[in-house]
């Protein structure tokens, strides 16, 4: 590449104005529109691009996995298809992976949608070959979400997620201070977050359960006071 002196920056600006920021330690960033969400951690850009959001994991869709289905949901909710985000790498951290799918922090506005997921509980962080990125102090401070609604979650930030198979949820977890009031049947757990019918099959629940308040996982689509019939 040539040196990105004042002739050459009057053709290329832009070339140049990413190859100093990489040279500065800076985090060059692009705009990009969402086409499609895969799972709870990658996305397909209109462009044609996958990108896995990175330093985090979620439940791999289709797995059987405790909150995979509401992992997807949460990055739809924060990342809805058609809506313009911006791409931020980190200087410390692969650009891409084995798969071609860029590697990248997801902006939404003023939210780091990374960050968000791994604070609502809907992802957990995760250094894949132990690199830890900007925002890994960040991400190691949150423990919550589905750590709750999946019981048998194993949290290591240096492996893959793992929320369990479908089973019976632990003792702990089916006290009643952590049963939702709004459902009967079963010990549903309290939202947030989210969770759909395959997430409470995972979890082992019998169901179906039965609606007696507000119904916030939104279980009941049909008003029939019953949910995940």
């Amino acid at each position: 590449m040539r040196p990105c002196g004042i002739g050459w920056c009057s053709r290329g600006a832009s070339l140049c104005a990413l190859a100093a920021a990489y040279s500065s330690g800076a985090t060059p960033s692009q705009g990009a529109i969402v086409a499609s969400v895969y799972d709870g951690d990658t996305l397909t850009l209109t462009s044609g691009e996958r990108v896995r959001l990175v330093q985090i994991d979620t439940p791999e869709l289709g797995s059987g996995e405790c909150y995979s289905r509401a992992a997807r949901t949460a990055l739809l909710r924060l990342a809805p298809i058609g809506s313009r985000i911006t791409l931020e790498s980190d200087p410390a951290l692969d650009k891409v992976d084995r798969y071609s799918r860029i590697l990248r922090y997801v902006r939404r506005g003023a939210t780091n949608v990374n960050l968000r997921l791994v604070e609502d509980g809907d992802a957990a962080p995760y250094f894949s070959d132990g690199d830890r990125g900007r925002y890994a102090p960040r991400l190691l401070a949150e423990k919550r979400g589905l750590w709750g609604a999946c019981p048998r979650t194993i949290l290591d930030p240096y492996r893959a997620v793992d929320t369990g198979q479908s089973g019976p949820p632990s003792k702990s977890h089916a006290t009643d201070d952590r049963c939702d009031p709004n459902y009967s049947g079963a010990c549903v757990p309290p939202y947030p977050p989210e969770l759909d019918c395959p997430d409470l099959r995972a979890l082992g629940l019998a169901l179906p359960v039965r609606v007696v308040g507000s119904d916030p996982h939104r279980l009941d689509g049909d008003a029939d006071e019953y949910g995940c019939e």
